[in-house]
């Protein structure tokens, strides 16, 4: 077994959780109410030193960085939507991630992750398996020509772009990934590694680290609760409806065993952020009490 306290210790990783606890920027009618100020609070009461940037946080970078360095905390990550695979939306696209960039530099971030949503379904009151998109071949051409085009900027900006899967896209399957991976240069895009998402999809999130071990850029540690999958599949169920009826938990809770997902990051000799996230109803799930469950199970298994 490998021995995680060294091989991911503090000085390797660092743990991130993202403020979709708290509240949800896909469905902002999931909400109970919590500031700003009370989230981050939180985060860093439950013992966590990142944190992804969400709709509530201010949008001037230096009143955001001095609320965050009062609790020590740094930025892990923006979200940046990508449009490639729609029409006349590659200038804008590019435009849009520009403007990301250089907030996150501001806040001295250093990665930027990305997720294709031309077409996506997932914010539909759809069925979300049977209504995501599936690309043409002219399509992925012209996304992974653009996500290319991103990790340049990214790369000469001295920052690191990660692609991340996500349901309801044209990029939810391990089929969609391995073609994304396959079609993208190694040096310029890096896999975001959401163990949730691809097992929400129906795929194995450990045969997918141990794949791209490698590649990876970003983890967001995830687990979910297979019950709700099942309904959301047979029911023919939307994504808000899935994460409405709790589909998503923290680490430390749900189906997932993460403990050989992060040896394969060890043995890979990954370094950089581990976040947790997990989109759920806050008037459900007490947001500190899961911060605090995924923080308590990653130090039993890291270590520290």
């Amino acid at each position: 077994m490998t021995d995680l306290a060294d091989s991911l210790g503090p000085d390797k990783v660092k743990l991130g959780v993202c403020c979709t606890l708290w509240w949800n920027d896909d469905f902002p009618t999931i909400d109970a109410d919590i500031s700003f100020g009370q989230a981050v609070s939180e985060m860093a009461l439950a013992g966590f030193q990142g944190c992804s940037i969400g709709h509530k946080y201010p949008s001037d970078a230096a009143a955001l960085k001095a609320a965050l360095d009062l609790r020590g905390l740094q930025v892990s990550e923006p979200w940046t939507s990508t449009y490639f695979t729609i029409g006349k939306m590659r200038q804008k696209t590019i435009a849009a991630f520009e403007e990301t960039l250089a907030h996150i530099k501001a806040l001295g971030g250093t990665e930027l992750v990305v997720a294709e949503f031309g077409a996506s379904s997932h914010l539909l009151p759809v069925d979300v398996f049977a209504n995501r998109p599936v690309f043409t071949d002219a399509q992925w051409d012209a996304l992974t020509s653009g996500l290319d085009e991103l990790g340049k900027i990214a790369g000469s900006a001295g920052m690191k772009l990660s692609y991340h899967h996500h349901m309801g896209t044209g990029v939810m399957t391990r089929a969609d990934v391995d073609r994304l991976m396959a079609s993208t240069d190694p040096a310029l895009v890096h896999l975001l590694l959401d163990t949730a998402h691809i097992a929400f999809a129906g795929d194995d999130p450990l045969d997918l680290a141990r794949t791209y071990a490698d590649r990876i850029g970003h983890v967001h540690l995830k687990s979910i609760r297979p019950e709700v999958v099942s309904r959301v599949r047979e029911e023919g169920l939307s994504f808000q409806e899935g994460v409405e009826l709790g589909v998503f938990t923290v680490p430390g809770d749900g189906a997932i065993d993460f403990r050989p997902i992060l040896e394969v990051l060890a043995d890979a000799d990954y370094q950089g952020w581990l976040v947790v996230e997990a989109e759920q109803d806050p008037n459900k799930a007490n947001p500190l009490e899961y911060a605090k469950k995924a923080r308590a199970y990653l130090a039993d298994v890291l270590g520290w």
